[in-house]
C-alpha cells in the first residue's frame, strides 16, 4: 500500500486581507475566499473550501504576502 501525503492549511483569519493569492496558487482547488463571513477588518478571508483535496504543497503559504498561512503535512 502506498502512503499518500495529506495536508492541512491553517489560516489566521483575523489577519487575512482577502487578496485571493492563496486560492489562485492552490493546484488542487482547496482554498477559496469565504463567500459570506468577513473578519473584523471587513475582508472575506481565505478558508479550506475543499479540505479533502489538500496535498500539503505549501504554495498558498509561499505566496501569502502577510504570512497568514501555515501548512501541515502528514503521511496517511
Amino acid at each position: 500500500m502506498t502512503k499518500t501525503v495529506k495536508g492541512t492549511v491553517v489560516i489566521d483569519q483575523v489577519r487575512c486581507k482577502g487578496c485571493n493569492l492563496c486560492a489562485v496558487a492552490c493546484p488542487t482547488g482547496t482554498l477559496a475566499m469565504h463567500p459570506v463571513e468577513i473578519n473584523d477588518k471587513g475582508y472575506h478571508f481565505s478558508y479550506m473550501a475543499n479540505p479533502e483535496n489538500c496535498i500539503g504543497c505549501a504554495n498558498c503559504g509561499l505566496v501569502c504576502p502577510d504570512a497568514c498561512i501555515t501548512v501541515y503535512r502528514a503521511k496517511k
